[in-house]
């Protein structure tokens, strides 16, 4: 094969592998099992989406400044927990990306929550792709300290390295 018909099939398996990449790791983040970016990572237009749809979905409960509702540790009469804040007073930074995730889109039940748990939490699958959902964590994040970023970070880490 001529010189020239050489260097068209490596550029033609070059750009097919580097789609392939792209493919791969847009499934990767926002497909099934997708392993998530770093909230850290999301960019000023990201965090003024997960704003909006923070006070939109989730304000209502969890407080516009994240502070959740008065004694979100003591049950309700009806047996079910406050909402929680999301602030550094809550526990929400105790959580790995992908267990956030998945709380938010398949609400606060197995494998989040145990059996038979009751909560007012909802499930946002349907309601919110997952890119929303990112971009509210992402959102959430951003209001917490360093100190706190830098622990759900490192918890991040961990977990991913066990799955």
């Amino acid at each position: 094969m001529p010189r020239r018909g050489l260097r068209r099939v490596w550029l033609w398996l070059a750009l097919t592998a580097a789609a392939a990449l792209a493919l791969a790791g847009w499934w990767n983040v926002f497909g099934p099992g997708a392993a998530l970016p770093a909230l850290s990572a999301a960019n000023a237009s990201q965090l003024e989406l997960g704003g909006q749809l923070y006070r939109q979905h989730c304000a209502a409960c969890h407080g516009d400044r994240l502070q959740g509702q008065t004694d979100w540790r003591r049950r309700k009469p009806d047996g079910r927990l406050p909402a929680p804040p999301h602030d550094d007073s809550g526990h929400t930074w105790h959580h790995p990306d992908a267990v956030l995730m998945s709380i938010v889109r398949d609400g606060l039940r197995p494998p989040n929550a145990p059996p038979g748990y009751q909560s007012d939490m909802p499930a946002y699958r349907g309601q919110l792709d997952d890119q929303q959902i990112w971009a509210v964590l992402a959102y959430i994040a951003s209001q917490w300290s360093q100190a706190s970023r830098e622990h759900q970070a490192r918890i991040t880490r961990m977990h991913s390295q066990m799955h």
